[in-house]
């Protein structure tokens, strides 16, 4: 694996591709306010975006505060939030996390990554999410699947652990492009770098792409 130095100079180039080719790169669950951020982000586990929004397009219509998800019924939450997959932990989840806002938070979405990871079913990139995407806070970077996938591909990081991604991404991404760079590799993941079939002929990054063996100095 090549040394920072080297990944990090190779990164410049590769941040200036990504911005120029995915200009218009965001958070592709839909939402108008943390809350439903906060919704839709913890129903997104093992679930495509595009059905979380199908969901969330009726779901936000029913309940639009803390309060509205801590008052429900729990079997009908479960059969609202069935089609997302794990709907019996997520509906639980989504209630219990709802009753914390409204004990200790009046109802309102803490702007703190520390408060956020202890809501119920709450992981480090549910509250990244949220951090950078409703309060734009770039707190940490997003890993997801396509994050994982795209950053060993492109040699930055050398693990699968999704903790110690984040934390070499973080070294390696300036601060400032911490939010949008998880923004840009999810657009990428799914424009051209698939998992099983990568289109690697029409890929803007394929000279800076140590998986086809192609030199990563930067031209």
């Amino acid at each position: 694996m090549e040394s920072f130095e080297k990944r990090k100079r190779r990164l410049k180039s590769i941040l200036s591709l990504l911005n120029k080719n995915y200009p218009s790169a965001h958070c592709a669950l839909n939402f108008k306010n943390p809350l439903e951020l906060l919704v839709a982000t913890q129903l997104s586990a093992q679930c495509t975006d595009k059905r979380v929004n199908l969901v969330t397009k009726t779901l936000f219509k029913k309940y639009k505060t803390a309060k509205d998800y801590a008052k429900a019924s729990l079997s009908e939450l479960e059969k609202e939030v069935q089609s997302t997959g794990f709907f019996r932990n997520k509906a639980r989840n989504l209630k219990k996390s709802c009753e914390i806002l409204e004990k200790s938070y009046k109802g309102q979405v803490p702007k703190n990554f520390e408060k956020l990871t202890q809501l119920a079913g709450v992981g480090r990139k549910t509250a990244h999410v949220v951090m950078g995407n409703a309060f734009q806070i770039p707190s940490g970077v997003v890993v997801d699947t396509h994050v994982k996938r795209l950053s060993n591909r492109m040699g930055l990081v050398n693990t699968e652990n999704v903790h110690q991604i984040e934390k070499e991404l973080e070294k390696l991404v300036p601060k400032n492009k911490w939010i949008i760079f998880s923004h840009w590799l999810i657009e990428h993941g799914r424009t051209l770098c698939a998992a099983r079939k990568p289109l690697c002929s029409l890929c803007f990054l394929y000279k800076r792409c140590p998986r086809n063996k192609i030199s990563s100095k930067i031209q």
